[in-house]
């Protein structure tokens, strides 16, 4: 099996170390692991691509290479220039923290396996949970180190794959923030939501007196509804979540159908536009 594994937090990131380890246990011993990784932090820019400026891409050594680009623009250098042929799979990760509920749609780590998906490879993103007792362990990766392969290789030659046309499958993956041996299982699991840890911005001073703003992360382990990635993660269990790209909102569209298809002669019913969605309006006079 071929390999392409990548990441958002870097290629000197103590994660893509443990993501070799696990991709060439994947791989087997007559397998290749290749590695395009951003050669510089990478951290939310979700499915960022370089659309409208060049990346340099440098080879480290034998099947490795760091581009000064996004995560998803390290699968597009793969694919067209450091790869010789197409991989088998696309690994990214193992990110350090989890990328479950709605970090799910800032993270890098999740950007790297949806591009790979959109070119019809299978990928699956990993990431590890840290909370304040991991992140004074001696190994904050131990719980991905220690269950990836296994779980990587059961998704591979078990789980269901798109091959049809249209956006493909992906799968997301969350270690929970415990030792190895406390982990309870693998679940799969919805994305769940965090109602307190949407980002905000901090201000600060610079030595010029510049003011900058800081973004903020909120709180990372308050409680979501049960069947999701956060919470099978916080009650100590590996969650998988199958994803694609498709953001349509389906249970939706057979409803805003029935508003937009209105007879053109009830127009003068229809509200005025300036007050919020949802709001009590005005027909217009």
């Amino acid at each position: 099996m071929r390999i392409l594994i990548t990441n958002d937090d870097g290629i000197n990131a103590p994660g893509l170390e443990v993501l070799t380890e696990i991709a060439e246990q994947v791989a087997g011993p007559g397998g290749e692991v290749w590695t395009v990784a951003p050669a510089f932090e990478q951290s939310g820019v979700a499915h960022c691509i370089s659309y409208s400026r060049p990346m340099l891409l440098a080879e480290l050594g034998s099947r490795r290479f760091a581009a000064e680009g996004t995560p998803a623009d390290c699968v597009l250098a793969a694919l067209g220039e450091a790869m010789p042929g197409r991989p088998d799979l696309v690994l990214s990760g193992v990110n350090r923290g989890n990328n479950a509920g709605e970090n799910v749609l800032y993270s890098g780590t999740i950007g790297a396996a949806m591009e790979a998906a959109l070119q019809e490879i299978p990928a699956i993103a990993l990431s590890q949970y840290i909370s304040p007792e991991i992140a004074k362990a001696p190994d904050l990766f131990e719980a991905a180190r220690v269950h990836g392969a296994r779980l990587v290789r059961r998704l591979v030659d078990a789980a269901q794959w798109d091959s049809e046309a249209g956006y493909h499958l992906f799968y997301n993956v969350n270690f929970p923030p415990v030792p190895a041996a406390e982990v309870q299982g693998t679940r799969a699991v919805a994305q769940g939501w965090r109602a307190d840890a949407f980002f905000t911005t901090e201000p600060a001073i610079a030595p010029s007196g510049r003011r900058y703003l800081w973004i903020k992360g909120g709180p990372q382990h308050g409680g979501a509804d049960t069947e999701t990635d956060v919470q099978a993660t916080l009650d100590g269990y590996i969650s998988v979540t199958p994803m694609r790209a498709d953001l349509t909102a389906r249970d939706r569209l057979a409803g805003l159908d029935t508003v937009l298809n209105v007879d053109p002669g009830e127009n003068a019913d229809i509200a005025t536009d300036d007050a919020p969605p949802g709001a009590p309006k005005e027909p217009r006079r």
